[in-house]
């Protein structure tokens, strides 16, 4: 079967060989913005991962002409009525330390006890193709809780504070491994590798 290449919206060299790692033995042959020689920014103004993601991959592909997948992702805590939600990456501000955010948002729960602490990380894949209008979305979440002190050292962004119950640690605790098995990224390039499979397979990409 012929290799598909496919873009990944994004410069990240450890996304983009994280994303590569999942697509491993597939026909999918992964690329990065680099890689087609993009170079836009797009705005992320949506008020859903999915509206954010569809955007990035609709105007990537416009952009390139190939098959573009492209992801969205956040926190989301019960006790603050979704917050940050697809504002996690500029929440108190774009050049904000992860641990000053990460102590406001253990500051603004200080009070908040028990299910109450109820929090969500969320990964949205969008995929669109050049011959389609139509955006292809899948959609992950983690479930955990916040925890009540910063803990890990192994995590990136808000993983020192999400607390996973079933394991005990937070995602800036657990094994790598097993993380990547877990996480919402992870369970959403699963979800989107099988999808990409499925429309090959009808003859539309």
């Amino acid at each position: 079967m012929m290799t598909r290449d496919i873009v990944f919206a994004t410069r990240n060299a450890g996304k983009i060989k994280e994303v590569k790692k999942f697509f491993a033995n597939s026909f999918f042959n992964i690329l990065s913005l680099d890689d087609v020689g993009v170079d836009i920014n797009v705005i992320e103004d949506g008020t859903t991962f999915e509206e954010n993601a569809a955007k990035k991959a609709r105007e990537i592909c416009r952009a390139c002409e190939k098959i573009v997948i492209a992801d969205d992702s956040g926190l989301m805590i019960d006790a603050l009525d979704g917050a940050p939600g697809v504002d996690s990456a500029n929440f108190l501000g774009t050049d904000t330390p992860y641990s000053v955010r990460n102590a406001k948002i253990l500051d603004m729960l200080a009070h908040v006890t028990g299910d109450a602490r109820g929090a969500r990380f969320v990964c949205v894949i969008a995929i669109a193709r050049p011959e389609s209008d139509t955006i292809v979305h899948v959609r992950a979440e983690l479930h955990g809780q916040i925890a009540h002190a910063i803990a890990g050292e192994d995590g990136f962004g808000y993983d020192p504070i999400f607390f996973l119950p079933q394991y005990g640690v937070t995602m800036a605790q657990i094994d790598i491994g097993q993380k990547n098995e877990i996480s919402h990224r992870g369970q959403a390039l699963r979800l989107a590798k099988n999808r990409l499979e499925e429309i090959e397979k009808l003859g539309k990409l």
